[in-house]
């Protein structure tokens, strides 16, 4: 067997899983059947929130160590799925160690929906969202409107260099000072509360929040309060990007607010 590409396999997949929101024992667990079939005496991988390190060890072979870091995080459910697909596979012998390798490599390129579409969806999420909070056919419209400006912003934010704190707070803003304007000049009869909330929710850390609760009740504490923290700081941040328009506009506007 090659173990050095067993290794690669491995980390791989965690950092595909990991990457794409699993939960921690979920990574751990395809790891180390991926791992255990190089039938060594040990093979263990170790995942934290933002690494992973995997090693196999036995007195037949050089010992092999991993140590990898996972920077950016996102929510990809499908590529989860893939590559608990691929491990079972592999580990059930329908896969070949370079199949299994070169299928993680595929998944990690998958895109089930084009950026113009995620883009598009924020539209329509902000919009349905507003009318499922109890508001107007106008509240969603305008919400739709101040979600199309949000994706815009999202998608020029994409070309800059910034931490999550900062993209999420100028979200935040976007969406606050776009609701106000809409209000003002646009559609005046809109429920502003029902307009920013619905506009919020997509970027609200609703999922991170979830898996962090996951993870602690599986005895992952280090990960789980890790996580609670980077749902926290979101909120925050989009916390911080609203009040901050709040005071804009009220400065621009002489103290004018809109809540009616």
């Amino acid at each position: 067997m090659d173990y050095k590409m067993l290794m690669e396999t491995a980390v791989s997949a965690g950092e595909i899983m990991l990457s794409s929101g699993a939960e921690i024992y979920r990574v751990e667990d395809t790891m180390n059947y991926i791992l255990r079939t190089a039938q060594v005496r040990t093979a263990d991988a170790y995942v934290l929130s933002t690494g992973i390190i995997a090693t196999l060890e036995d007195p037949r072979i050089d010992t092999i160590t991993v140590v990898r870091r996972v920077g950016r995080r996102s929510t990809n459910l499908n590529r989860i799925c893939q590559v608990n697909d691929i491990s079972r596979k592999y580990c059930a012998g329908y896969l070949s160690l370079e199949e299994a390798n070169g299928e993680l490599k595929k998944a990690e390129r998958t895109l089930i929906y084009r950026d113009f579409a995620k883009k598009l969806s924020i539209v329509g999420v902000t919009g349905f969202f507003a009318l499922l909070l109890g508001g107007s056919i106008l509240d969603g419209i305008t919400a739709a409107v101040a979600g199309a400006v949000l994706a815009l912003a999202m998608w020029l934010l994409e070309n800059v260099s910034l931490n999550d704190f900062c993209n999420n707070a100028i979200g935040g803003f976007v969406i606050a000072y776009t609701s106000f304007a809409l209000k003002q000049w646009i559609f005046p009869g809109c429920n502003l509360d029902l307009v920013i909330i619905g506009t919020i929710m997509p970027i609200v850390p609703g999922v991170t929040f979830t898996t962090a609760i996951r993870d602690t009740l599986n005895g992952d504490y280090s990960s789980g309060v890790a996580r609670m923290v980077e749902a926290a700081v979101v909120a925050l941040a989009v916390a911080a990007g609203v009040g901050t328009a709040m005071v804009v506009w009220k400065s621009i506007m002489g103290g004018s607010m809109l809540w009616s």
